[in-house]
């Protein structure tokens, strides 16, 4: 290693000294002018920087959105089906209303208030205010249905 030499002089002192220049061994072509940018360690105490498995990191994050799209739509499902079902008894409720507007009623029902539909042996059917448990044993009547007059007009089968 061949040291180099060069004057240096001081102002404040006035003095000329002689100040040994500083000659890097390795090879500049081999040091990296920002390591810190490096796309991996480039001293044995470094922090360890890994490769991303990028294949996995996808295949992580599909799997994640099916799993929460799974569970959103087994939510909607679970909505529809209520809708259906309160479909479903708003039918049965209009069935009913049509069944009891086509028979003859001798009074006039009113909202909130309990009735019972009855069947005679010739297959007609009244509405009556009269609960199954008032009448005789020697009723030759049928019970059908225990409904309630709601205010939209249409009959809730409570029995």
């Amino acid at each position: 290693m061949v040291a180099k030499f060069r004057l240096v002089f001081c102002e404040t002192t006035n003095l000329v000294s002689m100040k040994e220049d500083f000659i890097n061994p390795i090879d500049e072509k081999k040091v990296a002018k920002s390591p810190h940018n490096l796309p991996y360690a480039h001293t044995v105490g470094s922090a360890v920087i890994k490769p991303i498995d990028r294949g996995r990191v996808t295949g992580l994050a599909v799997a994640a959105m099916y799993e929460q799209t799974d569970m959103q739509l087994s939510q909607i499902r679970k909505q529809v089906e209520l809708l259906a079902e309160q479909a479903q008894e708003i039918q049965r409720r209009v069935e009913v209303s049509e069944r009891i507007y086509k028979i003859g009623m001798n009074f006039k029902p009113l909202i909130g208030h309990v009735y019972h539909l009855y069947s005679r042996p010739d297959e007609s059917e009244f509405l009556s205010m009269v609960a199954p448990e008032e009448w005789g044993r020697s009723s030759k009547v049928n019970f059908q249905a225990t409904v309630k007059l709601l205010a939209d007009h249409t009959w809730e089968i409570l029995k």
